[in-house]
């Protein structure tokens, strides 16, 4: 929340050349300053973007580094906005190139840095992990996709209902995430049917949003219903296993010791 109201000021920050341009006479000062104005807008767009990525990268235990280091070319775009603006504003080149060195500076003091390193990846089966970092980016895109459809229903309700969703799906994600072998078990929940939760959500949004159809709601409420169940279950039993798995392994140990004499607990 405070890293978008801090990208909002970068957008208002962005009307100042704008208005510079008509205001000062001459069409090379206009067109600097209409492009300073889309510089620092597109600075702060990247930005949102990093710090939506970084945001996501923090929030699971096994992830990628963001592809694109957006807060990085976000900070290269507002030294280049606020350079183009001082050129015009404050007369000349030095001048410019100053005032966007400190611009891009203080852009990574105040955001930092994107995550420069992949997580939760280290001394473990790298096609494994890699397979689940994929699966659930993919996961989460649907998610996302479920998230802003409903929004065109505008209905509180409904929207609630998904976030409830949402939650119970993260919920598996971290499973996954602990145990990569669990992703086989899972991956239709984290595929298949989360792209077709998707599907419906968008659909019906579209529709109770023109219709107000009561009816649609409950189908469309039942089917989230269903899904939740379906998570649950699945989510239970890939802990279930994993107990199992974790007591197959203590007694093989405990064997292992008797067998060498040693003194074992029961």
């Amino acid at each position: 929340m405070m890293g978008r109201a801090r990208t909002s000021i970068l957008m208002a920050l962005a009307v100042i050349p704008v208005i510079a341009a008509f205001v000062q006479t001459g069409a090379i000062p206009l067109a600097v300053n209409l492009l300073s104005g889309a510089a620092i807008f597109g600075s702060a767009i990247l930005t949102r973007e990093g710090l939506k990525a970084e945001a996501a990268w923090a929030a699971r235990r096994i992830a990628r580094r963001p592809a694109v280091p957006r807060k990085i070319f976000g900070a290269v775009l507002i030294g280049i906005g606020v350079a183009l603006g001082a050129m015009t504003g404050f007369g000349g080149l030095v001048a410019g190139v100053i005032y966007g060195i400190v611009a891009a500076a203080l852009h990574l003091v105040s955001f930092g840095l994107d995550p420069m390193s992949d997580k939760g990846m280290e001394g473990v089966d790298a096609f494994q992990t890699e397979r689940v970092a994929r699966t659930i980016e993919e996961a989460e895109t649907h998610l996302a996709a479920m998230e802003d459809a409903v929004l065109r229903a505008k209905d509180r309700e409904a929207e609630a209902r998904v976030a409830s969703v949402a939650a119970k799906a993260r919920a598996m994600f971290r499973t996954v995430e602990d145990d990569p072998r669990d992703l086989t078990a899972a991956r239709k929940f984290l595929g298949v049917y989360l792209m077709a939760a998707r599907d419906a959500t968008a659909k019906f949004a579209d529709l109770y949003a023109q219709t107000r159809d009561a009816g649609a709601k409950t189908e469309y409420f039942a089917l989230l219903d269903d899904l939740e169940r379906g998570m649950d279950a699945k989510r239970e039993t890939l802990l279930v296993t994993d107990r199992t798995d974790l007591d197959v392994e203590i007694e093989v140990l405990r064997d292992r010791l008797k067998r060498d004499g040693l003194p074992v607990r029961d």
